[in-house]
């Protein structure tokens, strides 16, 4: 089974992509924010990330630099999952390491297309 971790700061987000991919018979690992995403990260196996930008103690962009430095993690696709559409933030996002970006309020077969697309 493919596992994916998902960290926001908002549990009725953790939880629609939780239904959304545990549906689709992907496991699911919740953080809250990006300092426990880490953790999370380095204490399982996960194929994919899909995080927010904005959250406390550690944030989406702080997140994924600081996953980019762990050598498991250096391929692994990351989904920024955010309310934010900038495009200056969009690059930021590239930059850092993401892979792809939703904009939320998201439907839960647009997220499931993308994880498809990305870990099959």
């Amino acid at each position: 089974m493919k596992t994916v971790l998902t960290v926001d700061d908002s549990s009725s987000v953790r939880q629609m992509v939780k239904i959304a991919l545990g549906g689709a018979g992907y496991g699911v690992v919740e953080a809250g924010d990006g300092a426990a995403g880490l953790a999370a990260a380095k204490a399982n196996s996960v194929q994919l990330v899909v995080t927010d930008l904005n959250m406390p103690i550690m944030n989406g962009l702080e997140f994924i630099r600081a996953l980019r430095q762990l050598a498991p993690y250096r391929g692994v696709p990351i989904v920024f999952l955010t309310t934010e559409s900038d495009e200056s933030l969009k690059r930021d996002a590239k930059a850092a390491g993401a892979t792809a970006w939703i904009t939320k309020p998201f439907k839960q077969d647009q997220l499931l297309n993308v994880v498809k697309k990305l870990i099959g």
